[in-house]
């Protein structure tokens, strides 16, 4: 390469000395900030464990223990209440047969019958797919909002009476809501197998569950990879009365 005075002038080569000692400066102070972050989120104990989870964990079932508690203090109350109201009643008695009429439309009252209970559950641990379906998805193996939903909107459409999941009577405003596969009822927190009783003919019963095409498709994943589906009848069962709040939070009387 020629040097003579005459050649044009190369490029100009920038300097990168001052650009890579500021970038070099930034990283340490970043890594630093990171560090302080840590000590403080962590004030002294090991951020990789699971205690955190644990102590979720351990508040839910706190929560859940006292939602059954005052579930149970509700009740006592309630019968108290309903016990005055009978002594210094001065209804006549058409007006406290409508009552009782309304009370067991509502579900505050006990109920007992012919029934049947349908039991649901997770497939096993490590299922496997059965010959000729495909190989389960993590989804596949355990029950959903929509199981449920399922087998307590057929138990109503084969003219149940009454219906419990788990331990807690059903009314209007119950909703059956699954987070994970947890079942969270009424302010309860509840873990699989899932237990659904309703008091009614069960033969219309057995009918309406054989009918509904969501239990179809549920039927499709017992055969293909276990999941639990089970149906005992019960010639005679009784179903307390719910016995938490009913006022309605987010509806109005129709005027």
């Amino acid at each position: 390469m020629s040097n003579s005075a005459d050649s044009p002038p190369g490029p100009v080569r920038r300097s990168i000395g001052r650009p890579v000692r500021l970038l070099t400066a930034a990283v340490f102070a970043l890594a630093g900030l990171i560090f302080v972050t840590s000590f403080n989120t962590a004030k002294g104990t090991n951020i990789r464990t699971d205690a955190s989870l644990l102590k979720l964990s351990d508040l839910i079932h706190e929560r859940d223990r006292k939602n059954a508690e005052l579930g149970e203090s509700t009740a006592v109350v309630r019968q108290d209440i309903d016990a005055l109201v009978r002594r210094d009643d001065g209804s006549t008695a058409a007006e406290d047969a409508k009552l009782r009429a309304l009370e067991n439309a509502a579900g505050t009252k006990k109920i007992t019958g012919q029934a049947l209970t349908v039991t649901l559950d997770d497939a096993p641990q490590n299922a496997t797919a059965n010959p000729g379906y495909p190989e389960p998805q993590p989804n596949d193996l355990v029950i959903h909002q929509q199981d449920l939903q399922a087998v307590v909107n057929a138990l109503w459409q084969g003219g149940a009476q009454g219906i419990r999941v788990m331990d807690q009577r059903l009314i209007s405003t119950s909703a059956v809501r699954c987070v994970g596969n947890t079942l969270i009822l009424q302010g309860r927190v509840y873990s699989p197998p899932y237990k659904i009783t309703a008091v009614g003919d069960r033969g219309k019963l057995r009918q309406a569950l054989t009918n509904s095409p969501a239990i179809q498709n549920y039927q499709l994943y017992v055969k293909a990879y276990g999941l639990g589906w089970k149906v005992d009848e019960h010639g005679k069962e009784t179903l307390p009365g719910y016995s938490g709040a009913v006022e309605l939070h987010n509806a109005k009387p129709v005027e």
